[in-house]
């Protein structure tokens, strides 16, 4: 896996083999992500909850975001991130969270874009939402990667559905303020 462009264009990322189970966005679902969302990142405050490899979240400052907190709770893939943001050079720009997501979200902080991609099927999404849209600036965006065949929420605490797009076996729901 690579990043697509900016400041780190072609750099490769690592991500979990073996038995540990992430499931990376593919790269053609990411270029779609940040060609929709492209003129928001520079200089803002960017979340990947549910982190991986880290993926998302250095894509973001390779294109310009000031700032991105990883969040993620697998102690191997912590280490794959840790690893990527070292390869990359970014630790100033970047923290790095090894804990469960609900969790973090009780915290106060404030971000700009939002990145969240749990596991498929589980409710995840649903759950995070409601205090994540608390931690979002007003002008935010919440990207929600899910299974196709996954039925978002439409409104949560006046954020809406802005946008969904499909492609393959994955859904991009796009959550803006209303």
């Amino acid at each position: 896996m690579k990043v697509i462009t900016g400041s780190l264009r072609g750099r490769n990322l690592d991500t979990l083999g073996g038995d540990d189970v992430t499931r990376p966005t593919t790269q053609s679902t990411k270029e779609a992500l940040f060609s929709s969302i492209q003129f928001e990142i520079e200089g803002r405050r960017v979340l990947d909850l549910f982190a991986g490899s880290g993926q998302l979240g250095i894509e973001a400052i390779s294109r310009g975001a000031r700032h991105c907190t990883f969040v993620e709770s697998n102690k191997n893939a912590y280490k794959i991130v840790q690893r990527n943001i070292e390869k990359c050079n970014i630790e100033d720009k970047c923290r790095l969270v090894l804990g469960e997501a609900k969790s973090f979200l009780m915290k106060k902080d404030c971000f700009d874009i939002a990145f969240v991609d749990p596991p498929y099927h589980k409710g995840i999404i649903e759950e995070c939402l409601p205090p994540l849209t608390k931690l979002m600036s007003d002008d935010g965006v919440i990207v929600c990667e899910s299974a196709k065949d996954e039925t978002m929420p439409q409104e949560v605490n006046s954020w809406c559905i802005a946008r969904e797009k499909h492609y393959g076996k994955t859904k991009l729901t796009y959550y803006r303020k209303g």
